[in-house]
Order: C-alpha cells, then structure tokens, then sequence
C-alpha cells in the first residue's frame, strides 16, 4: 500500500503555507515520546539510561494533545522507550486521528500483535517497526534472540488486517551491506508500505559509544546499500536525505525540523542532544542558539551526525524551494543509481562474521566498509 495522496498532499500544504508566510523555521515532525520505558536494552540506546522513578512515568493524553498543538507539525512519530507499554497509548493514537495527524507510532513489536486490537486501521496511523536489518543482525543490535521473528510476525498480522506498515532500521559501524540489500528484499516482500533507515546516532547517554559510525564511514556504507537499487524497494524516506546518505549531495542539519517533546518538556535543540528544555514551543524555537548546532557550527556532537531527524526536514524543504528542488526530487524519486564501482566492490567484501561472534559491534569487522 502506497504512501496516501492526502498525507503527501497535507505535508506539501503546509511547507508552502509556512513558505508563503516567510517562515525560515518551522516543524515538519514532532517527535512525541510519552514514556521512556522499554523492554528491550539496546546496546546503542540512551533513552533507557534514567533512573527508575522517571522509567516508571507515562505521559497523559492531554499533556501530549497540547504539545501536538502547540507545534502544529502534520506528522507525529511517537518514539520511546516502548510507546506500546503506556497504558493509554490507544487513546493517544485516537485522539491525535481525531486531529487528523499523521502518525508513526514506533515499535519493536514485541507486544504489537497482542495489542493489535486496540487500534483501527487508519490512514492516519501507521505502525513504524524497529528492525535493525535481518534476523542474525537485528537480533545481536536489540540484544534479544527471537526478536525478529516476533516484530516479522506482527508485521504479517498487522498487514494482514489493513494496518499501514513501515520499518525504521538503524544502521551501526560494521553493518553488513550485502546483509542490508537483502533485508530489504524480505521487507517488500511481507508488504510493508516503505523502509526508513538512518546511520546510528551518537546519543551521550549510550552504553556501547564504539558503535557509531563517522561521516566519511556513513556515506561509502549507504553508497554501497543505495547504488545499483532494485525498483521494487520503497522508502518512506525524501530520496534528497538519501542522496545525502550516499554522499552525493550536501545539506546543512534543520534541528528545528523535527522537535522533540517528551516527559521534561521540549528538548533542547534535537530528538539527539539534551541541552536542557524549553516550557513552551515558541520558547523553544524563539530562544534557543540554533546556530550553535550542526555540522556546520563546529559544534564537535554534531560533526558525524546524519541522521534524519536533523538532515530530511532540510531534504523537504530544498524540495519547496523553487523548480530546481521539485525537479531535483522528482529525478531522485525514480533513480536507481546505477554505480559499477560500487557493486564490484560489494562483491569482494569477505564474508560477514556471524554477529554474536563479534566481541563489539564495529569492532571485528570495521574493515567492511574502509
């Protein structure tokens, strides 16, 4: 099932709204987190770090009714923690519908299939599953055997029952390319509507901080995954983000893009960093150092960022700015990229050790993508 006209429709209305307005910033996405419980314990995970009187806080429907408000953003994504452990989380989701906001609740479907009967399939909700690329891979990154094959499970009942579907995979250093080209093979496959992917983001509070992958490291992984592309594979994702990717075209971060309101407040300045928090939206957008962020800033947290949260809302809008971007997209949209280069070298890569072989992830097999 294709990405609904009216979501592509409302998300082009309102950039052109904020445009004709001359708003210079504004949000695309609100990143809406809850609760920062979860039952899984990521190795690259700084959402599960704080102490237990904090995990055990879920936020109430009417506070995360007010932030959505308050930004106005026509897209949520509700991250975690695991949104499908806060007790109200269907009311959440209903009330947000009511809005008519675009939601991506996202999961790691542990609990997705037994709590399918508290939603009604919507075009306004989809599910957003954390897969971190095929079985043996997505197993070791969530530090869980089994759990692919229950999020592959869910997916199937979900899709089987008219819920759109999509997956968010986090790709780490020493991720195996040829491994991702057929994860997403297995993806179209079950009938997902599209795949998201970003390169893993350095979040302070992280247990594992060698994971990470550096920007020079991050562009000739994804050249490797993205070239030579098969046209059955759809993204839920700009192809100008994924350009930038690959290294093939530069953007400038949008902090702003994508705010993040969680159980403190408004975030400061990112979903990633944690430079203190604003009470209020307009507080956050009218008094925070916006040019201290970036990789442009010289700021050294942001320099190997290229994650889409800071990075897409720039790609959209690039896409509104005039004929040059709308043609620019376009192009993109339908390109394969074809790169001879790329897939002889993808040929020779040694055979990827198995996972749980590895002592770390991006240590043993660094070599994969140098």
């Amino acid at each position: 099932m294709a990405i609904p006209i009216s979501q592509m429709w409302t998300v082009a209305a309102y950039v052109l709204k904020q445009k004709l307005q001359g708003r210079k910033r504004y949000p695309l996405v609100l990143m809406l987190e809850p609760l920062f419980r979860c039952n899984l314990a990521c190795a690259g995970c700084g959402k599960i770090q704080y102490p237990a009187h904090i995990l055990k806080q879920n936020m109430p429907p009417e506070e995360c009714f007010r932030a959505v408000e308050e930004c106005g953003a026509p897209i949520v994504s509700i991250p975690g923690g695991e949104p499908l452990l806060h007790p109200q989380i269907h009311e959440i989701v209903e009330g947000l519908i009511a809005r008519r906001k675009y939601i991506y609740l996202c999961t790691n479907a542990l609990l997705l299939k037994e709590k399918l009967h508290l939603f009604r399939p919507s075009k306004y909700l989809t599910f957003s599953v954390h897969l971190d690329g095929q079985k043996e891979h997505h197993d070791f990154s969530v530090c869980r055997e089994g759990g692919y094959e229950i999020a592959v499970e869910a997916i199937r009942e979900a899709v089987r029952r008219g819920f759109r579907v999509t997956t968010n995979t986090t790709l780490f250093d020493g991720a195996d390319p040829r491994s991702v080209r057929a994860f997403f093979d297995e993806m179209m496959d079950l009938g997902v509507e599209g795949m998201m992917l970003s390169p893993g983001y350095a979040y302070e509070k992280a247990p594992n901080q060698e994971l990470w992958l550096q920007r020079e490291r991050t562009k000739k992984l994804f050249r490797l995954i993205l070239s030579n592309r098969k046209k059955q594979w759809v993204f839920n994702l700009s192809p100008l983000f994924m350009e930038f990717l690959m290294g093939l075209r530069e953007l400038a971060c949008t902090p702003w893009g994508m705010p993040t309101y969680n159980l403190f407040g408004w975030q400061r300045p990112c979903y990633v960093q944690q430079d203190g928090y604003a009470e209020t939206f307009q507080e956050l957008m009218e008094e925070t150092e916006w040019e201290r962020y970036g990789p442009e800033s010289g700021n050294p947290k942001c320099q190997n960022c290229m994650m889409h949260s800071g990075f897409e809302a720039t790609a959209v809008n690039h896409t509104f700015s005039g004929w040059r971007g709308f043609l620019d997209t376009v192009r993109a949209t339908f390109a394969l990229y074809p790169d001879p280069e790329a897939a002889e070298e993808l040929e020779k890569l040694p055979p990827a050790p198995h996972p749980w072989e590895l002592v770390q992830i991006g240590g043993a097999n660094r070599e994969r993508t140098s």
